[in-house]
């Protein structure tokens, strides 16, 4: 592996540094609102599955009555 000079390096750094495109407030802000969205649908999913599967374990084992 060659060996780069630090002071090389860190100019390598900001050139790719530059490259970098980031993301506009709209672009987070949807981003961010899709993310809340999609915990709080995996989050009733999850609710949903765990209320019928307690439903039915106490059915099989006769607690529900």
């Amino acid at each position: 592996m060659a060996k780069v000079n630090p002071l090389q390096f860190l100019q390598q750094v900001r050139q790719e540094a530059s490259k970098v495109v980031w993301p506009t407030r709209r672009e987070t802000m949807i981003s961010t609102g899709m993310v809340f969205v999609m915990v709080i649908l995996a989050a009733l999913f999850f609710f949903l599955v765990d209320q019928v599967l307690s439903t039915g374990v106490r059915m099989i084992f006769g607690l529900g009555a």
